[in-house]
């Protein structure tokens, strides 16, 4: 333990830039991951709300909701048969203010359920993002395909769906809009697929979520950069840890001459990288949570303290194993060979 932060004190300036990488690459981990959860919740925050259940769609819609009709008395079936079931819709489409201005929702309609907003015919409940536009309660909005008008009574907060603001309408309204008779999905909290009906497909959350191709392609993406950061810091671990074993053989071979064990030899190693590790984290959950807290309002950040901790334990692992197998050089070593090469 002495050793090693005798090391430190005298190499600063190499552990130090070390400190500064690892630093960066976190927070930068940390920004990327905050707004991968932010575009989720900004993508599909209306069925990731939902309580963990099974969405049911019809198997000839090839995993596709917008093709998935379900015909009334399959749905008068299933809804009968699971108590807390609920039939639902969802469609892209827009509405129109007084000013004329269009402004892009998704509309969703879904049977009695507390998981949805229910609303009466020439109704419209929307998500709360759509106040901070200025729509206010009691205005009048309308749509192209419909012969009436909706009047917003109220808001909701976290509803949004295909990075647009929710409306909840009437089945009737619905109808009238698009022209369909049929509900697109069933839910049924906490379901049991062997329950399922001939005919439908079933899908948990998490499986329903990846058949939407916007939120699939987008998370996908973004994850795949988070990970290929974290490879990079144990990377980084590897390759510093190993430059310096280099430079130090002649150092480890005394040490070892004089009976220092190999495994105090690794500790020493540990030791300095946890230490190195732990302050950087430090550093960047403290920038990232704060930039968390001040990111603006209609930015889709959100960093939450369980993904933070979660990416720190990955950090403190990787670290750990890339500077364990730069270390396996350390075992290897012959006190006399490397006594006798010298200290570079």
């Amino acid at each position: 333990m002495n050793i090693a932060w005798k090391e430190m004190k005298k190499n600063k300036m190499r552990f130090t830039i070390l400190g500064s990488i690892v630093f960066l690459v976190s927070l930068l981990t940390f920004i990327i991951s905050g707004l991968a959860n932010g575009l989720s919740q900004d993508n599909a925050a209306l069925i990731k709300d939902l309580p963990n259940g099974l969405f049911l769609m019809t198997k000839d819609a090839a995993e596709t909701y917008n093709l998935s009709r379900i015909d009334k008395s399959t749905q008068d079936k299933m809804l009968e048969k699971q108590k807390d079931a609920t039939a639902f819709s969802i469609q892209m489409g827009f509405l129109n203010d007084r000013a004329g201005k269009q402004r892009s929702v998704a509309f969703v309609t879904s049977t009695d359920s507390k998981y949805f907003q229910h609303v009466q015919k020439g109704e419209v409940v929307l998500d709360r993002s759509m106040e901070d536009e200025g729509i206010k309660i009691g205005d009048t909005l309308t749509n192209n395909q419909h012969s009436g008008k909706f009047i917003v009574k109220g808001f909701v907060d976290q509803s949004k769906y295909s990075h647009a603001p929710v409306a909840y309408i009437s089945n009737e309204d619905y109808k009238e809009i698009y022209r369909v008779n049929e509900m697109q999905l069933i839910f049924v909290p906490g379901g049991d697929s062997t329950q399922v009906s001939a005919g439908l497909q079933s899908f948990s959350k998490k499986e329903f979520l990846n058949t939407i191709s916007s939120y699939k392609a987008e998370q996908m993406s973004l994850n795949m950069i988070v990970w290929f950061l974290v490879v990079i810091s144990g990377m980084l671990f590897a390759i510093f840890f190993y430059m310096m074993n280099v430079q130090k053989m002649g150092l480890y071979g005394i040490l070892k001459a004089i009976g220092v064990k190999t495994s105090a030899l690794f500790k020493m190693m540990w030791t300095q990288m946890v230490f190195i590790t732990v302050i950087a984290l430090g550093l960047s959950v403290l920038l990232s949570q704060g930039f968390n807290m001040i990111a603006p309002k209609g930015m889709p950040f959100s960093l939450t303290s369980e993904t933070t901790v979660q990416l720190s334990i990955v950090f403190l692992i990787i670290g750990f194993i890339g500077a364990t197998l730069s270390g396996i050089q350390i075992k290897k070593v012959e006190p006399l060979q490397a006594i006798q090469q010298g200290e570079v």
